[in-house]
């Protein structure tokens, strides 16, 4: 796939910088350069120039959701917009790839297909499964569900290495389990559904390797980082006690079995893991 076809969307985002590492010639914009969720700033854009819309772009602050101007952003970047981009795809003939996630389900089942009906929990849950449903009109998408995101960003790794450089201790939740997904993977993922022209659908899109609880995750951080910080276990609800907080999938983990069945093998997180910890302590 020819990079300067493709234009990302949530460019400044971890994938969004991910992605532009891996398609440096790409066509991409923010939200201060594109309102997606305006569908007359979508519709006068040019596109006679791309052949692929990467949709990066979401709201992702999952307990600001709970929120009423949380809530409202939410349903505006997760769900209105992605009917825009999917009116555009349609109309210009064009792919449209679109990043989904594991809270379109309620985690009751230890390992998510792709085909499991969806039942979100939460209203970030509940918006992404409605843009979902709107990326699926347009015949040429990709639906790519990732968990547990890290990359270039905010995210739980670069949180539990802020965390240990100022405590001896921190308190994890033990009772959710999943596994990450490194955006370097996720990326990797993306440009080999396009550049093999894999069949139109939805795609469970994580590393792989062992399912783990937070707590878990965060000993392997602080480990392949050498920090001394303990973990200490604690379980969800004693965490988010007294706190806005949406309700999380128990289970996250994939089933990779549709991704392995077009020829992609995912890389063990914990490889990805060893990469992204490298990274952050040459910084």
């Amino acid at each position: 796939m020819e990079g300067s076809k493709i234009f990302i969307t949530g460019a400044s985002g971890q994938l969004g910088l991910a992605l532009q590492a891996k398609y440096p010639t790409a066509q991409k914009a923010d939200a201060s350069e594109l309102d997606i969720t305006d569908e007359k700033a979508v519709n006068s854009r040019d596109w006679s120039d791309t052949q692929v819309i990467i949709n990066a772009a979401a709201y992702t602050d999952v307990d600001g959701a709970e929120t009423p101007e949380g809530e409202k952003l939410a349903w505006s970047v997760n769900d209105k917009a992605v009917g825009n981009l999917a009116n555009v795809a349609t109309e210009n003939d064009l792919v449209l790839v679109h990043i989904s996630t594991d809270y379109v389900f309620d985690g009751l089942q230890k390992i998510h297909t792709e085909d499991e009906p969806v039942k979100p929990l939460g209203v970030y849950g509940k918006t992404k499964a409605a843009g979902d449903l709107k990326a699926a009109k347009t015949l040429k998408h990709y639906i790519v569900r990732s968990s547990w995101v890290i990359g270039n960003g905010k995210n739980f790794a670069r949180a539990i290495l802020t965390a240990a450089e100022k405590n001896d201790e921190l308190k994890v939740v033990a009772d959710q389990f999943g596994r990450p997904t490194f955006t370097s993977e996720l990326s990797r993922i993306i440009d080999y559904l396009l550049n093999t022209k894999a069949p139109y659908g939805t795609y469970n899109a994580s590393n792989s390797g062992d399912m783990v609880n937070w707590a878990d995750f965060a000993r392997a951080i602080l480990k392949e980082a050498g920090s001394k910080t303990r973990v200490v276990d604690t379980t969800a609800a004693e965490y988010f006690a007294g706190k806005i907080s949406s309700e999380r999938p128990k289970y996250s983990s994939f089933d990779l079995s549709k991704l392995e069945s077009i020829g992609y093998i995912p890389k063990d997180w914990r490889e990805d893991l060893k990469e992204y910890i490298k990274k952050e302590l040459s910084q």
